[in-house]
């Protein structure tokens, strides 16, 4: 199928031209999403060829140039405009995909709502963090069925206790008539190690819930793929003090 292709591709033969079933759109129909190779994804979502390059072609190119979609997916718009046949409109166009890709990895059903875990909740964020290039303090409101009722961003950027006040985290929280809250950051270093500043924080708002009766039940740090939990390690107990 691959050799196929690229035996059309060096024809400069357009993909409308190939065989039916080798053509990515109609493959998917016939096959579906899952039949696709990650080039042939990515032709789908660019549309149309530009010159002598089919759809195909670009995708391939961007694929070799940064070796798998993760990578791409990093790419901001005017570094993928570098590329022969990515304009604008079609570099907007994949990382929109990208992050629809990523939010929906983050998806759970409504019963898988409530958290019985650290794991849980760092597996549900990790795909929407893990990638950011900034940091994000993140505050997840809980119910007292333990479901997950609402998140709301706190900060952007540098995460110091300035910037993360009780008084932010906590408003939503009574708003929402949460029972609990976790707290949440990501370490766009993937350094998976809480800091000083991060154990200040948390104090911080551990102490606030208290006063609040709103207790906080964990902080968890994205560090790449994986994570650090204050309540895993035993962290909390004491941050009132």
């Amino acid at each position: 199928m691959q050799n196929g292709n690229h035996q059309y591709a060096q024809r400069n033969v357009v993909i409308k031209d190939w065989p039916e079933g080798d053509r990515p759109r109609e493959k998917l129909v016939a096959k579906g999403a899952e039949a696709l190779t990650d080039a042939e994804l990515l032709a789908i979502i660019i549309n149309a060829g530009s010159g002598k390059l089919s759809a195909l072609d670009i995708a391939r190119n961007l694929l070799t140039t940064h070796g798998n979609l993760r990578a791409l997916s990093l790419r901001p718009v005017p570094e993928l405009c570098r590329f022969s046949g990515i304009g604008t409109a079609r570099a907007v166009s994949l990382l929109a995909a990208f992050e629809l890709g990523r939010r929906q990895a983050a998806v759970r059903e409504e019963s898988d709502d409530a958290v019985a875990s650290p794991e849980d909740v760092a597996q549900r964020y990790i795909p929407r963090l893990r990638d950011l290039r900034h940091e994000r303090f993140m505050v997840l409101l809980l119910n007292n069925a333990g479901r997950i009722i609402r998140e709301c961003v706190i900060s952007e950027g540098i995460v110091n206790a300035s910037l993360v006040h009780p008084r932010e985290v906590f408003r939503a929280a009574v708003t929402e008539l949460a029972s609990s809250v976790i707290l949440m950051h990501n370490h766009p270093s993937g350094v998976r190690e809480a800091s000083r500043e991060d154990h200040l924080i948390t104090r911080q708002l551990v102490k606030a819930g208290r006063l609040m009766d709103i207790p906080v039940h964990d902080h968890i740090i994205v560090c790449g793929s994986s994570y650090v939990s204050f309540a895993e390690n035993g962290w909390l107990e004491g941050q009132d003090q």
